[in-house]
């Protein structure tokens, strides 16, 4: 199949070409938005209305008077921009002044976690996706008429407003199509010959859709991308995105191929098109994630791959541009020329390709007694958040927390080693004072109960100031059960209301763990007090212990013992996240992954037992740290592989840099199949050379759209901070 479709998309189109060239310029220089100033000035004038129904109001007013833009080229109307100058206007839906204070009068332990860097503060937003298929379905009209019975009959004054909200919202949405249609006719009235028709076909479409049903592909993605588009503006968050694309797609295309309407060549320019569009909206922004994900499975278990998947990748890998993020998703005994398109990805693709493994994920959610039909309908929420298409609310990707730094207080009674601050708000005995490991380790899990309680109550704080003062009634109307539950998406309405954060550095804390097991309690290598003095001072004056630390089995190494450590560490979190539930009813999930924190929460770390030095970048993922993938890239995939990932319910992530002088097809194809086969959940990694990397440091300009894998996201190399480059650069890079 993947040869069929390379060979009939091969055409060369001179429109996608300018429209790139111009889309590239437009990207770049942005005009303001100015939707907060229309939110804000709504609200100021209704200041008089009841608080549900000023919100409403606003929003569609600051909806409908969104700016129209039409361009040369296009076959697709509509354009909002993400990166323009900030307009400095009061944002009256900002939720993070209210969650805060709620943090501060309820929570203050968490002031502690955060200046002892256990945990960002805060609470980030984002990261779903919603079922945008919908509006193709039924059209906007369609979705309009059943939130007007609702209205018309509410179970209670909380419904009603969130019908309300809805309706307005959809009404605004159908306004703002009707302002397109006016640009264009004037656009018309002026216009001849080729570009006459060009807007006659453009009139056509916006006519037809997002009100009514798409019957064509055509007519499917535009209404995809105009709601799209609206969606994004109301709720504005990094990782939110289009998910199943090419499953919600497939069936129009394939009618129009059947019928002759179109053919693969022009479905291709499409995909080109709207793939481009998405990248001039949030172009300045490589860590913004819009994630696309194709291939996967059918609720029923069966392959998903269609036509639409490979065109999808065959696209993504020519556009030589960070946005959208296209991921693929490997359902059972997959198709072997669609195992090998994902090679040519992973060579190919510029650093951009992550490979999901359905089995191993759909299993995974069974911790949260997700039922496989839900599970199966997963995507990735930006970089691999995990999450049931249109079925969570909006918490998927909310915190962090420092699992080595936790070791470390541990270890040393609480006592930062890079600043001397110390935990107050529990008392923790030093390593000197517990008489066996299983003491200590006791200690540790305790302490990561009392530490993640902090975390997961913040967000519940944070949840309850979205749900008043953050209400987004066009991705809820798109949410499954926000309909008949008469609620908004964070208050209740979504099916599952589950929260995501990201332990960090699990492979570190595990490593750190074992040492002091083995030098302090099993093979007596130095006293606890030995290893106390040279954590504290960074090894000064304590080489030899160090290499003797350095020279333990490392997690990665296929070390029964190492590995066995890494598997309770990770126990040890998961059972915390599992035995928590949070307001309406919702769960925590793990997700592991590093993001742009591998050289900051490493920076806040003392020496560790390891045997490594203070301030040294923490681990990608669940991927063993360099000095656990000595034994080869089969070794420590077994060792990755082995841990429980059936427990982490929101993605076990994992990164394997390649050589390039090393990986060809036949190896990069095999090295995949057996992280799939042995069962890892999520692969990615960079195939550039260390040599390249750093002449991209010393050059910049020479390298402006050098693009690198960096954590679960790709981002151009030039535009990353030094300590990422660094980090980049430092990682272990596999070969024969």
């Amino acid at each position: 199949m993947s040869s069929i479709v390379s060979e009939a998309v091969k055409t060369d189109s001179s429109r996608i070409s300018r429209l790139k060239k111009a889309s590239r310029l437009r990207g770049q220089d942005q005009p303001a938005c100015p939707y907060i100033r229309h939110l804000s000035a709504a609200h100021e004038r209704d200041a008089d209305l009841p608080w549900p129904l000023r919100q409403a109001r606003a929003r569609a007013d600051a909806l409908e008077h969104m700016p129209v833009y039409l361009f040369p080229d296009e076959r697709l109307v509509g354009m909002v921009y993400h990166c323009g100058p900030t307009l400095e206007v009061e944002n009256p839906t900002d939720y993070r002044t209210f969650g805060a204070a709620r943090v501060r009068e309820n929570l203050p332990e968490n002031r502690e976690l955060v200046e002892l860097g256990l945990c960002k503060d805060g609470a980030s937003p984002g990261h779903i996706t919603w079922r945008w298929d919908w509006i193709l379905q039924r059209g906007v009209l369609g979705l309009l008429a059943e939130y007007r019975e609702a209205l018309a009959h509410p179970q209670d004054e909380t419904a009603e407003d969130f019908y309300r909200g809805v309706v307005l919202s959809l009404e605004a949405l159908l306004r703002w199509n009707e302002r397109h249609l006016d640009a264009l006719r004037e656009a018309l009235d002026v216009a001849s010959g080729n570009e006459a028709e060009r807007l006659e076909e453009m009139i056509a479409l916006c006519r037809r859709v997002p009100a009514n049903p798409a019957r064509t592909f055509h007519e499917a993605l535009q209404s995809f991308y105009f709601q799209y588009l609206a969606v994004m503006r109301e709720s504005p968050y990094g990782g939110n995105g289009p998910g199943r694309l090419d499953t919600f797609l497939w069936p129009y295309l394939e009618r129009d191929l059947e019928t002759g309407v179109t053919t693969l060549a022009e479905a291709r320019e499409l995909i080109d098109e709207i793939f481009i569009r998405l990248h001039e909206r949030i172009l300045p922004r490589d860590t913004w994630v819009e994630t696309i994900v194709v291939g996967g499975s059918h609720p029923d278990g069966t392959s998903a791959v269609n036509p639409l998947s490979y065109l999808a990748v065959e696209s993504i890998i020519d556009l030589d541009q960070t946005h959208p993020a296209v991921y693929i998703r490997m359902p059972k005994d997959p198709p072997p020329d669609f195992v090998e398109l994902a090679g040519r990805y992973l060579l190919e693709g510029k650093n951009r390709a992550q490979i999901l493994s359905d089995p191993a994920i759909v299993a995974a959610f069974s911790e949260l007694d997700v039922p496989a039909e839900d599970a199966s309908m997963y995507t990735c929420g930006g970089c691999m958040e995990i999450t049931p298409q249109g079925m969570n609310s909006d918490l998927l990707f909310a915190g962090t927390h420092n699992v080595p730094k936790a070791v470390e207080l541990i270890l040393t009674g609480g006592k930062c080693l890079k600043t001397g601050k110390r935990l107050t708000a529990v008392e923790l005995l030093a390593l000197d004072l517990y008489d066996s490991f299983e003491a200590l380790y006791q200690a540790f899990t305790a302490e990561m109960e009392r530490e993640l309680a902090v975390l997961f109550k913040r967000l519940d704080f944070y949840s309850e100031a979205m749900a008043e003062h953050r209400p987004i009634y066009l991705m809820s109307s798109m949410t499954e059960d926000c309909l008949s539950r008469g609620r908004e998406l964070h208050d209740g309405g979504s099916r599952y209301h589950h929260y995501g954060t990201a332990p960090l550095g699990i492979p570190n804390a595990a490593d750190a763990l074992y040492a002091v097991k083995r030098a302090v309690f099993d093979d007596r290598i130095c006293t606890a007090k030995e290893l106390l003095t040279a954590l504290s001072t960074n090894f000064e004056d304590q080489e030899r212990l160090r290499l003797r630390l350095r020279k333990l089995p490392k997690f990665g190494q296929q070390h029964p013992d190492a590995d066995a450590m890494a598997n309770r560490v990770l126990t040890t979190v998961c059972d915390i996240y599992a035995s928590h539930r949070v307001r309406s009813g919702g769960r925590v999930k793990p997700i592991i992954f590093t993001f742009v924190w591998a050289p900051t929460a490493g920076a806040i770390l003392g020496a560790t037992a390891d045997g490594q030095l203070a301030g040294q970048p923490i681990a990608q993922g669940l991927t063993p740290q360099a000095a656990g993938l000595s034994e080869g890239i089969t070794a420590a995939i077994a060792s990755h592989s082995g841990l429980s990932l059936h427990k982490v319910a929101g993605g076990a992530s994992s990164m394997w840099d390649l050589d390039p002088q090393w990986a060809t097809p036949e190896i990069v194809e095999n090295v995949l199949m057996t992280f799939l086969e042995m069962g890892g959940q999520i692969f990615q990694g960079n195939t550039t050379g260390v040599e390249e990397l750093i002449r991209a440091r010393e050059n910049p300009d020479a390298y402006p759209n050098l693009i690198v894998r960096v954590g679960g996201f790709s981002a151009r190399f030039a535009l990353l901070s030094s300590e990422l480059q660094n980090d980049i650069i430092g990682r272990y890079r596999h070969t024969g």
